[in-house]
């Protein structure tokens, strides 16, 4: 019996052992990385934004930035502001339970989310916009086409994740966060410690073939998702998406807004085949671009290209396709994360159109 006292004692000594670590690891990412926006509440959800206004002679029309899943307003906002600032209205924010928005009681899918923004925009005085959505934030992009067309000028979806895949497999800390008390203790314990040891490997094979930038997780401020509340919104997110696209995928025939749809065919995260070629054949009218050796991240890897399809979408005369071959020939040789990152392979069976 005093064994088993024992074995009891180590294991909740452990487990305060993690929660401290835990917390104190939580509390210096935050000191490393505080916000660099203002906040606003929408409909009970602090929100937490970056606005630049438009310029007095803007020649684009406002830019709403949508980020994916374990990121932050950072995450588009240094690749494509320096690009954009003196050109347009831009609007960055993190998502709902992200970097330091609230998560609220009521954005709990991509829908609820697109209404925060719409609420967002209100706030701010944003009639309508284009909206750039970057992987998860590309299915919350659709749901906000589809849904506020008002306030949708055009779209431009970033190696975007949107549709069922097979088999609707996440990875299996996204399914045991999302868990009740199981989840929630081991975000409380393990997430913070085991996150940081894999963070730097993780981030190679989103990048890869490409290289990731310099200091990119510092900058991007990407530990902030190995917080436990932060991680736990990212799990419900990333849980609950293939759940979603089954109802939503057969309405994208009704958005109506220009649609671009940049996607690189070694994107080592979502399924491109799918989704990407998914958006072209569901919404009239949207341009797929495809870019060769171009992994997850066209936002920092193709920034130019990016600019691109938001100009194409405003109204601009713009060939998307000889940017993207432009784009080619500059990360060509390309071969980071050999050996380390598999490609996505899909059966041939799911690439028939339906």
């Amino acid at each position: 019996m005093s064994l088993i006292y024992a074995a009891l004692a180590f294991l909740m000594a452990l487990v305060f052992g993690f929660v401290g670590v835990t917390r104190v690891g939580s509390w210096l990412i935050e000191r490393r990385n505080p916000p660099i926006g203002e906040f606003a509440d929408i409909d009970g959800a602090r929100i937490h934004y970056v606005h630049v206004p438009a310029p007095a002679n803007a020649e684009l029309p406002p830019i709403v930035f949508i980020h994916g899943a374990s990121a932050n307003l950072r995450d588009q906002m240094l690749p494509l502001r320096p690009l954009l600032e003196g050109r347009a209205e831009m609007l960055f924010f993190d998502r709902p339970g992200h970097g330091w928005s609230g998560r609220g009681t009521n954005n709990e899918n991509p829908s609820a989310q697109a209404d925060t923004i719409a609420g967002l925009m209100d706030h701010l005085g944003i009639k309508k916009a284009v909206i750039v959505g970057h992987s998860f934030g590309g299915v919350v992009t659709s749901a906000f086409g589809r849904e506020h067309p008002d306030k949708t000028l055009g779209l431009v979806f970033l190696a975007p994740a949107t549709h069922p895949w097979p088999g609707g497999a996440t990875a299996w800390y996204y399914d045991l966060t999302t868990m009740p008390v199981l989840g929630w203790l081991f975000s409380e314990t393990l997430t913070y410690p085991a996150g940081t040891l894999q963070m730097a490997d993780a981030t190679t094979c989103v990048f890869s073939p490409n290289k990731v930038p310099d200091n990119y997780l510092r900058m991007a401020s990407i530990p902030l998702v190995l917080r436990p509340t932060a991680f736990r919104a990212n799990a419900t997110d990333v849980a609950g998406l293939y759940r979603y696209a089954l109802g939503a995928a057969p309405r994208y025939n009704e958005i109506k807004a220009p649609t671009v749809v940049i996607s690189g065919d070694r994107d080592k995260v979502v399924y491109a085949h799918i989704h990407s070629v998914g958006l072209a054949r569901d919404i009239a009218g949207a341009e797929l671009v495809w870019v060769h050796n171009l992994g997850h991240k066209p936002d920092w890897i193709a920034p130019d290209l990016t600019v691109g399809a938001i100009e194409k979408v405003a109204g601009k005369s713009i060939d998307l396709q000889a940017m993207a071959t432009a784009v080619e020939a500059r990360i060509a040789g390309d071969a980071y994360g050999a050996g380390r990152c598999a490609d996505i392979k899909v059966p041939q069976a799911e690439l028939a159109p339906t």
